[in-house]
């Protein structure tokens, strides 16, 4: 039978010994523990925490998707979501304050951003937002299937660019054959949102079709 949290000595439990003597007294587990809230049959929620992050060491956590979590034992969509909100809202927090962004000067400082993405399975279509000083602002996933006209579309692309005051955009999406040879979607795709960047002032620096092994430029191919 395991030990509840609430069964335990009242210095033990996570969230009376966050307020008794602050966040950064607490372990990695007992943080992770407050965010699960509830453990599973066999484990509460501490253990829980202390098996996940045995698995998976805190750097690797933090960069897992959905479809990866909720594959691990003990976590559930609920769980699942709030971590990956959790993780999001530090990511932005240190984005805004911190000076050293990343600079994207060519087509391999953007692919250097896009390590996740190259040995995906599915098609994973990525979004660069770079200020005008072409350092990354932000990076998101706009969608995850065949790339297709119905799953890109220009609003959600711009939107984050427009709220974020971005100067220009670098797009990207993964080949999962391995073969980063534009089809002939990727090009009408490249030329619908490089128009509508034109109509909101938001210039649309490249396209970058990246695989395991190697990546494509379509700047540098003239398909832009």
């Amino acid at each position: 039978m395991i030990m509840k949290i609430k069964d335990l000595p009242k210095h033990l439990r996570p969230r009376e010994k966050l307020i008794e003597k602050s966040e950064s007294a607490l372990t990695n587990s007992e943080l992770l523990a407050i965010l699960f809230r509830t453990g599973t049959t066999k484990k509460n929620a501490i253990e829980l925490a202390e098996y996940i992050l045995h698995k998976y060491p805190m750097k690797k956590l933090v960069e897992l998707d959905y479809d990866t979590l909720v594959e691990i034992d003990g976590i559930d969509a609920g769980k699942a979501c709030t971590l990956l909100a959790s993780f999001e809202l530090v990511k932005r927090a240190l984005q805004k304050h911190d000076t050293h962004l990343p600079m994207i000067n060519s087509p391999q400082d953007a692919v250097d951003q896009l390590t996740e993405i190259r040995s995906k399975k599915k098609e994973y279509f990525v979004a660069l937002y770079l200020n005008a000083r072409n350092q990354l602002i932000h990076k998101e996933t706009i969608s995850i299937g065949t790339l297709n006209a119905s799953l890109v579309h220009p609003r959600d692309v711009f939107e984050p660019g427009v709220r974020m005051n971005a100067a220009s955009i670098i797009i990207s999406h993964n080949h999962p054959s391995g073969d980063p040879k534009p089809s002939d979607p990727d090009i009408r795709i490249t030329k619908q949102l490089k128009e509508a960047g034109e109509i909101l002032g938001i210039q649309l620096q490249d396209h970058l079709i990246v695989t395991e092994e190697t990546y494509l430029s379509m700047k540098e191919e003239g398909c832009l």
